[in-house]
């Protein structure tokens, strides 16, 4: 698939890796790496350092994905 064809917002299957067969919405194209971040897919933890305004921890989010990897779901 290409990088043109999706756009923030766009519904995605995931066809390999840990997280396959599920969807998810795009949050995030990165296309100089040709990445994208997916609503809860491939979710990693963080650990955060404290600082004046947050307290430190560990933080999961959601890690980018290659694009080859998930295909773009039909909105009809």
């Amino acid at each position: 698939m290409s990088l043109s064809k999706l756009k923030k917002g766009d519904m995605v299957k995931i066809l390999a890796g840990k997280d396959k067969g599920k969807t998810g919405k795009v949050l995030a194209v990165i296309p100089e790496k040709d990445r994208i971040v997916i609503e809860k897919i491939n979710m990693i933890k963080k650990h955060k350092r404290a600082d004046q305004k947050t307290k430190g921890g560990v933080v999961e989010k959601e890690g980018s994905i290659y694009i080859s990897k998930v295909g773009l779901l039909c909105n009809k």
